[in-house]
């Protein structure tokens, strides 16, 4: 077959990359002069620093076929990811951990001890929490909810904590050890020469045609016996029915000498501060040493048309008009959309790729049994 791909980040050069193998013809447009997506990375022509240019991306995973594909396309480094936060004066370890907790209220507290400090300091007329804040407080107080939820959050979303739905905080933000390692997953790490020549390597295919700096409209589907579309689900109907909400973010770079602030990324939860988090670089590459340094201070704000969109906001108004451009994809032939804002989802790196090998499978399987592909491999709601 004949099959477009729209986007040349992870969804579509997978997805494509599977395809080609199996003997289709693939297209892939993109909008911008690169190839990646969000994962973009390259180095600073000044330092020679390896920068993330969209923001950190980290790749974290327990499902080892997705950590042994990427790594047969790219040669991985070890990285853990331990983030800093300033707040009310002083610097503390994230994710809250015993550490953090013994700084924090000046205790010394062990593992058992610590659970029965903090469990004092919750909340407990909060019986069903329906809102982030009261989440917080029923399970951590007001103390560690000031000083590392409330600011912080304000500022990513927008919005005060009572009015973001609970399941945001998904679990208790809280590890009664000493384990500072951001992430739970089995496999993390660092592509070593960045993600964007692993994505090339992914592309890298004979049957694989990359059209960069190409805007899509619907109407350029015609012709193509499939398409796969990675792009904002509103955008492909040409947001008839109304845009559905992101966050976006604005970096403002700054380079020095030496080491500027000793981690990868620093947040600050105060809400007097107006970004939520410096990253400096040159500390995703632990291996790499530069004389230089490049730092981003991140802002978060509402997306406006022309931004690029970060983070889908999924409240209560954003879900119904989804909803409603659920049901006009599942009306359009032959196109499957895909990725974080094809299906309007937020998604780690290792979950786009596990849905793109999953949804090139389930075409393929289509295909073999006369079956048509459906609108969405993943349902977004």
């Amino acid at each position: 077959m004949n099959i477009l791909l729209v986007g040349a980040g992870l969804s579509g050069a997978v997805i494509g990359r599977k395809l080609a193998e199996a003997g289709h013809t693939i297209t892939i447009v993109d909008s911008r002069d690169h190839i990646g997506g969000n994962c973009h990375t390259e180095r600073d022509a000044d330092t020679g620093v390896m920068v993330h240019v969209y923001g950190p991306h980290i790749f974290h995973t327990d499902d080892e076929e997705v950590w042994n594909y990427v790594n047969s396309f790219t040669k991985f480094m070890p990285y853990k990811n331990r983030v800093k936060t300033t707040a009310q004066g002083a610097v503390y370890s994230l994710p809250i951990n015993l550490h953090t907790i013994n700084q924090f209220y000046g205790k010394t507290l062990r593992p058992n001890e610590a659970r029965a400090f903090i469990e004092e300091q919750a909340d407990k007329s909060i019986t069903d929490p329906q809102t982030f804040e009261e989440q917080a407080l029923r399970f951590v107080g007001h103390g560690l909810y000031a000083a590392f939820f409330e600011g912080y959050t304000i500022k990513q979303w927008g919005v005060t904590p009572d009015q973001l739905p609970a399941s945001i905080l998904k679990r208790l933000p809280v590890r009664f050890n000493y384990d500072d390692n951001y992430f739970f997953h089995k496999f993390q790490g660092m592509p070593v020469e960045g993600y964007t020549p692993m994505i090339a390597a992914i592309l890298d295919h004979p049957s694989i045609t990359v059209k960069l700096g190409t805007t899509f409209t619907a109407a350029d589907a015609e012709g193509y016996d499939h398409v796969f579309y990675s792009g904002p689900l509103d955008s492909y109907f040409d947001f008839e029915l109304g845009r559905l909400g992101y966050r976006t973010l604005d970096f403002e770079k700054f380079t020095e000498d030496g080491d500027y602030q000793g981690c990868a990324v620093m947040n600050y939860g105060d809400k007097d501060v107006p970004f939520t988090r410096i990253t400096e670089h040159k500390h995703f590459a632990p291996w790499e040493t530069h004389e230089g340094t490049v730092c981003y201070r991140e802002f978060s704000r509402a997306a406006e048309p022309d931004d690029i969109p970060y983070y889908p906001i999924r409240m209560t108004d954003e879900k119904a008009l989804l909803a409603d451009y659920i049901t006009l994809a599942e009306k359009t032939p032959a196109v499957t959309f895909v990725g974080r804002l094809g299906t309007y989802r937020y998604l780690d790196m290792d979950v786009t790729i596990r849905e793109a090998m999953d949804t090139a499978d389930l075409f393929l399987k289509s295909e073999t049994d006369g079956t048509a592909m459906p609108a969405f491999a993943v349902a977004p709601l």
